[in-house]
């Protein structure tokens, strides 16, 4: 920071003489300078001037840059970016093209309350000044217009009416975006170079053929659905003409059907009148007939009442016989039921004594087997007395039991105790792998969110944990998952503090096996990754420049590195590249104190709790300047896994392990003894049963055999006494068959009465035969002449029921028939219809089968209505209204297409000779350096107008192809090399007024770097190309300089004079003073 009260100028270099702005060389050699404001050369919308107060580290200074190549030179932390920053914020640019503060009240000089901005710029009949003052308290901004005042947009018209786009990355290119140059997509890049180096009208031409071809678009798609919705309708049309022909076909039917059903009850009435006619007739015959027939009948029918008088006693005395019969029938039902079940109690009575002598004849059978047992068991019993006393064997073995019993017992209780050891420490096992489970599974959401922001990068992850047998060294996943922060609050200061470029990328151990892994990942697989070789010598333990217990004073409580946990080749790579062992992370009290803290030696970047310091030193005055940033939340480390608790996990759980299978070989081994013993054990019993066996079995056989003789005794007294059981058999049978005879006695009395009153019924039966035949004989005489008097009385009945029916269905026949023709009551048919009537078949059979045929050929037109012809009669309207509008619509498309044809022409030739102007400049320049590049117009379809961009195809090695320029495929320095050769083979084109690269040299090497500058200044420096702004912290020595070059030095400091003090003339002349004395 400059010192309170003094003025620090970045830079101040003046106009040279005449034709060009003088070099450090040309003021070396001894030439002259006109002062500021020379415009020898300057083309439309240069800048002559730029003022800066209060802005960034500047308090006051002028800038007078050259028409051609300025060349802005100063150690880092100088201000050279700040001249960059001015021009883009005074000519109305928005502060995320510098891709530094948000705000614009952060580009004002810290400690001030505002700062200003003066930029003039070239312009024939004029220049044109823009003043922009910025204060701090609002982030507002006050626009002045050549001295008067105005609003943003006021500027920004007159910015773009001189060509001037800051927002262009092929004409304005701030230092935080020389890598997203490289990253512009083909089609951005086209845009950009329309814009950029195109005459006016080419982006104009671009963004109109572009809505053209939108439009085309739209119109294609109207005229595909209206040619669509044509042909549907004609087909659908076509369709319904022949339901129209048939429709009218159907309508003829139902004509004739019509005039058939008004004819039809016509028909049927004549019919039904002359069917009353004949009816009447029939009746009247009919009552004639009737009447004679009634007289012939009258003698008959006395004769056959006196008969019938004859027969009804004699049919009372035939009722009465069988009765008698039936009831003498069923008594000797019964007496024959009573004999069968006599029958059957005799039977029951010798089963009964077939039954006893079977079970007797078992009975000795079981005695004499008893006594057989008996014999043999008293034979067994003799030799078994012979044997010797075994009872002391069995004690010996009922020892040797107890003794297994106890052994048994104290290894179960042993098994029992190791049991439940195993259970405590499965248990322990359990838990401490549910703890490393949630572990893992925080690792797990870490790698999920590594996948949802770089898909790549995790496929690339889940190939190495599958191939880490092809590497030699440690290889580290990606930062962001080993990286283990101790405190979830820490998360932010270390995510803010490690680019994620870096956070995604792979560590590797040795270069051999990171070159051999970006040879399979990138450019096999095609995945964009970064990956980082970690120092050979390892920088994890680098101690601190000064011990935190020195500034814990200012608030500061432990340095970054001690907020996390890595590997080795990680940590170490984070301590050389991003100085973490050496960073102080404060708090509140820290930010409070911070103007006191920025003066403490050593610390180059801190942390409060919100903010992030970086310190710059310079190298002249020692002043420092600072910048501040908020610290934003952390996305991807707050995830806190504590390693050293999940090593101690591990350890424990193979300590566990361990425990187990001790514990299992202790368990397995006292189950092998239990088994021997039960073994033993069992041996033992058998031996111990066959002895018992041996011992028991004399007892045994004598309680046997005197089990069995108290049976045999049993036996033996239960005998049964089958004579006596024979005897009473007898006499039961005696009894039975006295009972018998009585009733076979009474059973043929009861035959005897039924044949009796059956011979009496036989002669009434006889006596009946002899007068229901002559009765019969007489009803047969009469029933004749009764049976056509009933038919010819029925005739008559029903002949009047008919002429009754006839003549009501006459006056119906007659109503209906009137009613369906629509006439009066009173009134005959006309005249038409009854021509109509004539030509139709005059029969009720000819008019219905022609009703059936009519109706049949109607009925075969289905689906047919009125709306059938109004639909078609409706779309053959539509049809031609859509033939109009297609015809329209297809005018309009091919006029669309001749105005795409037009606007093609103008804008693609002149953008394909751009192409072709600028790809021989860019090959030109690269053939000057030895490698091989390209610039080509690209577009997958030529139609889509959309998709055109321009494709950068660079070689640097005689080995390889030419391939596209991607963030990813070459390096910084090839990149960077790229990026210059394409904006100086625009530079030529000399289209916009200026151009302005900041630091892009950085990661050149210095023969890349040489070249470069060479082309630089021979194509910036030619009097057709515009104005060029290159900066530059350092330069290559023994370079090629050009008069036309202006060179502005950037100093800062305490004792920099102010711009009004400083004498160019005075400074060449001490210099040429020196030279001369050297």
């Amino acid at each position: 920071m400059a010192a309170p009260g003094k003025k620090r100028r970045v830079s101040h270099a003046t106009s040279s003489s005449q034709t060009s702005t003088n070099s450090i060389a040309n003021m070396l050699a001894g030439s002259q300078a006109d002062g500021p404001g020379g415009e020898g050369r300057f083309v439309e919308g240069s800048i002559i001037s730029i003022t800066m107060k209060n802005f960034l580290t500047y308090d006051y200074s002028v800038v007078y840059p050259g028409p051609n190549l300025n060349m802005i030179v100063g150690a880092n932390g100088t201000g050279k970016s700040s001249i960059v920053c001015a021009i883009c914020l005074g000519l109305a640019g928005k502060t995320a093209i510098l891709g530094r503060g948000d705000k614009v009240g952060l580009y004002v000089k810290r400690g001030c309350h505002k700062g200003c901005i003066e930029i003039v710029l070239y312009k024939t009949g004029g220049n044109l000044v823009i003043n922009r003052e910025i204060h701090v308290e609002n982030n507002q901004s006050l626009w002045m217009l050549n001295g008067r005042h105005c609003n943003q947009k006021t500027v920004e018209e007159e910015v773009k009416a001189l060509r001037i786009q800051v927002s262009n990355l092929c004409q304005f290119l701030p230092q935080e975006k020389v890598g997203e140059f490289a990253k512009m997509s083909k089609i951005e890049l086209l845009e950009a170079t329309e814009k950029s180096v195109g005459p006016p009208e080419m982006y104009e031409y671009h963004c109109e053929l572009k809505n053209f071809r939108n439009r085309e678009r739209e119109l294609e798609n109207i005229v595909k659905e209206k040619a669509s919705f044509l042909e549907k309708a004609k087909l659908r049309n076509e369709r319904n003409k022949h339901d129209v022909n048939r429709y009218y076909e159907k309508k003829r039917h139902l004509d004739v059907i019509e005039l058939l059903e008004k004819k039809k009850p016509w028909v049927e009435y004549e019919t039904t009148r002359k069917d009353l006619e004949e009816v009447k007739k029939e009746r009247d015959e009919a009552k004639r007939q009737l009447s004679s027939l009634k007289q012939a009948q009258t003698p008959m029918l006395r004769k056959i009442q006196q008969i019938e008088n004859q027969l009804k006693p004699t049919e009372a005395q035939i009722k009465a016989k069988t009765a008698a019969i039936k009831e003498a029938s069923l008594k000797c039902k019964q007496k024959q039921d009573q004999l069968d079940r006599k029958h059957k109690e005799i039977e029951d009575i010798k089963q009964t004594l077939r039954l006893k002598q079977m079970e007797e004849e078992d009975h000795q059978k079981r005695i004499s087997n008893t006594r057989r047992t008996i014999e043999d068991l008293k034979a067994e019993l003799a030799k078994v007395s012979d044997q010797p006393d075994v009872t002391p064997q069995i004690n010996t073995v009922n020892m040797e039991l107890r003794r297994i019993q106890e052994t048994r017992a104290k290894l179960e209780g042993e098994k029992s105790d190791l049991r439940r050891e195993r259970d405590n420490i499965f248990a322990e096992s359990k838990r401490l792998e549910k703890k490393l489970n949630d572990m893992n599974n925080m690792m797990n959401a870490k790698e999920e969110k590594l996948r949802g922001r770089h898909r790549d990068t995790h496929a690339a992850l889940q190939w190495l944990r599958k191939n880490r047998d092809l590497f030699g060294g440690n290889v580290h996943e990606p930062m962001m998952l080993v990286i283990n922060v101790k405190d979830h609050r820490f998360a932010k200061y270390v995510e803010n503090h490690i680019s994620f470029h870096d956070l995604r990328a792979f560590v590797f151990q040795k270069k051999d096996d990171m070159e051999r892994f970006m040879t399979e990942v990138r450019d096999k697989l095609n995945l964009k990754v970064n990956s980082i070789s970690a120092p050979e010598e390892s920088c994890s333990k680098r101690a601190p420049s000064r011990n935190i217990e020195s500034i814990r004073r200012f608030g500061f409580f432990t340095y970054l590195r001690e907020m996390f946990d890595a590997p080795d080749e990680v940590m170490s790579y984070l301590c050389q590249q991003y100085k973490v062992h050496d960073v102080p992370v404060g708090n509140e009290q820290t930010k409070a104190m911070i103007r006191t803290v920025i003066e403490e030696p050593y610390i180059k970047v801190l942390y409060t709790t919100d903010e992030r310091y970086t310190l710059k030193r310079s190298f002249y005055s020692n002043k420092i300047s600072t910048s501040n940033s908020a610290v934003h939340p952390s996305q991807y480390l707050t995830i806190t896994v504590d390693a050293e608790e999940k090593r101690q996990l591990e350890q424990q759980m193979k300590e566990c392990e361990s425990k187990l299978r001790d514990i299992d070989e202790r368990m397995e081994a006292l189950q092998k003894e239990i088994v021997a013993l039960d073994r033993r054990d069992n041996e033992l019993l058998a031996q111990k049963k066959k002895l018992s066996e041996q011992k028991g079995k004399k007892r045994q056989l004598e309680q046997k055999i005197s089990t069995k003789q108290d049976s045999l005794r049993q036996m033996e007294q239960n005998a049964i006494d089958l004579q006596k059981i024979e005897e009473d058999t007898k006499m039961k049978i005696t009894a039975v068959n006295s009972q018998k005879v009585t009733i076979v006695a009474a059973f043929m009395a009861q035959m005897k009465l039924r044949a009796k009153l059956t011979m009496e019924k036989v002669y009434l039966a006889l006596e009946t035969v002899g007068l229901t035949a002559e009765k019969t004989k007489l009803e047969n005489d009469c029933k004749e002449g009764a049976s056509e008097l009933r038919t010819t009385d029925q005739k008559c009945t029903r002949l009047e029921q008919r002429k009754v029916q006839l003549h009501e269905q006459c006056k119906g026949l007659l109503k209906r028939a009137k009613t369906i023709c629509r006439m009066q009551s009173d009134e005959s048919l006309p005249e038409d219809l009854r021509n109509a009537f004539s030509k139709l078949p005059d029969t009720l059979d000819e008019i219905d089968a022609m009703l059936n045929e009519e109706r049949s050929r109607a009925e075969c037109f289905t689906g047919l209505s009125e709306n059938v012809v109004e639909e078609y009669n409706r779309r053959e309207q539509e049809i031609k209204h859509l033939e109009k509008e297609l015809e329209d619509k297809t005018n309009a498309l091919n006029a669309y297409r001749q105005n795409i044809s037009e606007a093609k022409e103008r804008w693609l030739n002149p953008l394909k000779q751009l192409v072709e102007q600028i790809n021989s400049k860019f090959s030109d320049f690269f053939r000057t350096m030895q490698c091989a590049g390209e610039v080509d117009l690209h577009s997958e379809n030529e139609e889509e107008y959309d998709k055109y961009g321009i494709r950068i195809r660079v070689k640097f090695h005689s080995s390889t192809q030419l391939h596209e320029l991607t963030p990813y495929h070459q390096s910084g320095g090839e990149r960077s090399v790229s990026t210059m050769l394409y904006l100086m083979a625009l530079q030529e084109l000399n289209r916009c007024p200026f151009r302005v690269v900041d630091e892009i040299n950085q990661g050149m090497d210095p023969v890349n770097e040489r070249r470069v500058f060479d082309i630089v200044v021979r194509t910036a420096c030619k009097e057709t190309t515009s104005q060029y702004f290159f900066i530059t912290p350092k330069l290559l020595q023994n370079l090629q300089y050009a008069d036309e070059m202006t060179i502005l030095c950037v100093h800062n400091g305490p004792y920099m004079l102010p711009p009004n003090q400083w004498d160019e003339k005075a400074f060449i002349r001490r210099c040429l003073q020196r030279k001369a004395r050297a």
